[in-house]
């Protein structure tokens, strides 16, 4: 008798002390908003009705552990994904910092960084209009899309105006040539910066479909 009663207090106490151990972390996190949901619950007349052997106010009881029980789960998720993002957020901007002040390393990482922001983030028109340029020589022409106004300390030793065009190369468009033109040498045409891309990239077999449209010169 004493060796099963022993056999069934190993069983039942480990049970029975969780059980306890849980009933209190409930009414532990749910004791202090206890009087606001349970009010809120009866005002609006939820339930009104006992279930079983148990009342209306035992129900309203319950229902509002579960209720708190599982706001309190949201808000604790809540809480760790803003504190994960925050976290992430500086260790980037310390990962940024760090490689700000590492010589050699810093002007490719801010150089790189510039030319992100310039293309994905800036809303200016950079690379959005597709032109030809005479390249490598006067009668031979290449696609190229137009960055921006050269510096104008290459505009005044030239004497004019200047536009910087990058000429990807075929087959690969990310490897180009920068070069710089006078208005008047670029021919601007109707086709989008992609299937400009699409033909450099096919070494010419996807030819864009024409819109009819003409090309024309740009001049100053």
């Amino acid at each position: 008798m004493k060796k099963h009663f022993i056999t069934g207090l190993v069983i039942l106490l480990p049970l029975v002390v969780t059980i306890a151990v849980v009933i209190f972390l409930v009414n532990f996190l749910t004791e202090p908003f206890m009087g606001v949901v349970s009010a809120i619950l009866a005002k609006f007349n939820i339930i009104n009705k006992g279930f079983l052997f148990l009342s209306p106010e035992k129900l309203i009881r319950y229902g509002s552990k579960v209720i708190i029980l599982i706001l309190l789960f949201l808000v604790t998720v809540a809480l760790g994904m803003v504190a994960r993002w925050f976290f992430v957020n500086t260790l980037f901007r310390l990962g940024d910092k760090i490689l700000h002040r590492i010589p050699i390393v810093n002007t490719v990482y801010k150089t790189t960084q510039d030319i992100i922001k310039t293309l994905f983030v800036s809303d200016k028109n950079t690379f959005k209009q597709v032109v030809m340029v005479p390249f490598p020589r006067a009668d031979v022409f290449v696609l190229g899309l137009i960055a921006r106004e050269s510096p104008t300390i290459c505009s005044q030793a030239a004497g004019h105006d200047l536009i910087s065009v990058f000429v990807p190369t075929t087959p690969n468009p990310t490897t180009g040539f920068l070069l710089m033109f006078k208005r008047s040498d670029l021919v601007i045409i109707d086709m989008k910066p992609e299937d400009a891309i699409k033909y450099i990239v096919s070494c010419g077999v996807i030819i864009p479909e024409s819109k009819g449209s003409t090309a024309t010169a740009a001049h100053s």
